[in-house]
Parts: structure tokens; sequence; C-alpha cells
């Protein structure tokens, strides 16, 4: 309001968005980053702060209301919307229950006209309901059942296991946080789309891609519009010359990784990032595009050392963890995992694929095929959440 109240002075505009920047990014940093860093000082420079007591779990879904609220501040300083005056309506953006906690990031100037003026009728309510079965569905039957094999593999601890179990473990890591975050995303748009609001698409087939560039445009869409849009453009993105541009880079992927979480290892792995999107920027990006099996292998492999850096957070066992897949260390243990897994795995790959895709858009609308198939995955998942123990939230630590 103080932005937009003091137009015509430029200074106190500059200022009232400094204190909107630092109160939100300040939370941010004492509930989230505080400990961490005083700990990281310790080590590295022999000191001994004390950290902060009384620091325990952090607010629910701090890192994406976070974001949200820095986009509204900074549009309605940029001018491209008007300040809200309704603390309710404000209110209920930045804690609107479906995307709170597990996104997408919704950017005030998605749904602020919604806000005030909202059509729902009941197509918009039946897709609702269809987006959300199918997000609950990816989440509960695919994204759960796949990943006990990884959280199998870290009770055994790694520095057994075979090369082959190493990569189907990684794998099904993989297949696990694609199912568990993108079914979270269609739950949160379908609940969205229930009440009247068109939250932004998450995902388009990640996997799929052919160079790391491709997979950061569909994976996890609406973090990295923010990024580019509040921080890669604002720095002055690829205007500047190369040099400038691989610092923005450098810059946007440490922050990428630091918004995982307070472990190096997100910050190495927004850095591996940075590393390979300006290898592909500078010397083989085309070449990637252009080939039909080197670069899905490429792809292969650079994530699943990336998913290694993400899901381990003690680098001694991340190094133990790449050596086991990279020994060639040969064993039957994998043999157990790919009989048990392997029904799993098949249709969790098919689905992480669009290839049914037009199957789905030609019978979704029939309600002979329609209310079964929902129908038979809304019950199959209550069951499935009625009767297992296991049920992780991998993004409750974000």
């Amino acid at each position: 309001l103080c932005i937009e109240h003091f137009d015509q002075k430029p200074a106190l505009r500059r200022t009232f968005l400094l204190v909107a920047l630092i109160g939100s990014l300040g939370m941010l940093f004492y509930f989230k980053y505080a400990n961490f860093v005083l700990r990281s000082a310790n080590a590295l420079l022999g000191t001994a702060f004390a950290e902060i007591q009384g620091i325990g779990t952090l607010p629910l879904g701090i890192s994406f209301y976070t974001f949200q609220t820095l986009s509204y501040s900074i549009d309605v300083y940029r001018r491209d919307v008007k300040a809200e005056r309704n603390i309710i309506d404000f209110g209920a953006y930045v804690v609107m229950f479906p995307q709170l906690i597990a996104g997408p990031i919704v950017k005030y100037t998605d749904i602020n006209r919604e806000l005030k003026e909202r059509r729902m009728d009941l197509v918009q309510i039946e897709d609702g309901i269809k987006y959300f079965i199918l997000g609950l569905g990816s989440k509960v039957l695919i994204a759960n059942s796949i990943g006990m094999l990884w959280t199998e593999l870290e009770g055994m601890g790694f520095s057994g296991i075979s090369t082959p179990l190493a990569w189907i473990g990684i794998l099904a890591y993989a297949l696990q946080i694609y199912f568990d975050f993108s079914g979270y995303s269609l739950m949160a748009i379908g609940l969205g789309r229930m009440l009247g609001f068109d939250f932004p698409k998450n995902f388009d087939f990640p996997y799929i891609s052919k160079s790391i560039t491709e997979f950061w445009r569909r994976w996890h869409m609406t973090l990295g519009s923010w990024f580019r849009e509040y921080l890669y453009f604002p720095l002055g993105g690829s205007r500047r010359g190369p040099a400038r541009t691989y610092f923005n880079l450098f810059v946007v992927w440490a922050a990428t990784g630091f918004w995982h979480g307070a472990n190096w290892n997100f910050i190495l792995w927004g850095l591996y990032f940075f590393v390979l999107l300006v290898i592909e920027k500078r010397w083989f990006l085309t070449r990637l595009n252009s080939s039909k099996v080197v670069c899905h292998v490429y792809l292969a492999i650079a994530l699943s050392i990336s998913w290694v850096l993400f899901a381990i957070t003690d680098l001694s066992l991340v190094g133990q963890y790449l050596s086991q897949m990279f020994a060639f260390q040969g064993g039957s243990d994998w043999i157990y995992y790919l009989r048990n897994y392997g029904i799993t795995f098949l249709v969790a790959m098919v689905l992480a694929t669009p290839c049914l895709k037009p199957l789905y858009q030609k019978w979704e609308n029939n309600l002979w095929f329609s209310i079964p198939f929902f129908g038979l995955i809304l019950v199959l998942s209550v069951a499935y959440l009625v009767d297992a123990s296991y049920n992780p939230f991998l993004y409750f630590r974000f």
C-alpha cells in the first residue's frame, strides 16, 4: 500500500519495497536457514556460535508463500498490478489451502481477478474432481508404491549394494519424487478449479526431455518461472554478454538449490545443474536436440546423479552411493527388487510419458469410461490410505 501510495517518490517506493523484501526473506531465513548458517560457520571457521533454541519444525508452507508474497510486492512496485486493499482477499491469496504446502507457486497476478469475481459451475467442479483424483492416484498408488524401494535401500545402507541395485534404487526415487510432487500439484489444481481458481500448470512430462535445459522447462514450472522473472531477468538475463550470463545462472541455481533445503547437498545439487546448463548452452545443446537416442541416455545419467545429490543429505553417503553406481559391482540383490517392483516400474515409466494422453483425451468425457475410471482410482487410493502405513510427504521439509 505504501509502495503504491508514494508512486511519484522513487526513493520512498524503493525503501518500502526493501522493507517488504527484508520482512518476507527475513522470516524465511530465520526459520529455515539461521541454524544452518551458524553450523556451517562453526565448521568452516572454527567458531562456537550457539544455535538458536526453539526453532522446531518449519512453519507450514513457508518456502511457497514467501515466494508468493515476494512476487506480489515486486509486481506492485513494477506497477504490474494494483495493491490489494482487502486484507481478507490478500490473506486468501497467501494461505490458500489447495496449494499452500506443495505448490504450484501462484503469483498474485495469476488469480487477483478471481479473488474478486470468479465463475463456478458444474463443469469446473467436475474438471476439478478429475484433476484431484488423478493427483491422488499419482501420489498414493504410484509414488508411495515405488518409493518403498528407496526407503528399503536407505534402511539397508548403501555400502553393500550392487551396481544394478544402485541404479534401480535411484530410478525408484526419481519416479517417486515425480509422481509425489506432480500428484500434489494436480490435487492443488483440482481443488482450485472446484473453488473457481485456475492455478498454473506445474509439470509437463519432464522425463521425456532431450536436455537438462528442456527438463527445467517441464519440471516444477512455476518455480522456474519465478526465478526467471524475479531473479534472472532483473540481474540482466543473457543480455549483457556471456560472462554476465554465466554469473546470473550461477546466482539463480545456487538460490534454487538453497531454496530446496538448508543443507549443502541442496546447494551442490543446484550448482550441479548450473554446470550442466552452462555446458549445454556453450557446446552441445543443438546436438542434443537433434539426436534421438543419445540425448535420452545423457539425460537419464545426468538426472540420476542429480537425484542422488538431492535425496541423500550426508555428503559422505552421496560419494558412497555414486561409487556404487559406477563401480560395476556385481551381485544378485537387484533381482529380488526387480521381481517385487517390476510391474510398478513399468506402469510408472509408461505414465511418466504422454503415450497414453491421446487415448485419455479421447475417452475423458465419455461417461461410460470416466465414471468407472475415476471411481476405481478413488476407491483404490482411499483403500491404500486406510490400509497402508507408508505415506511420506517428500516436500514437507521445503
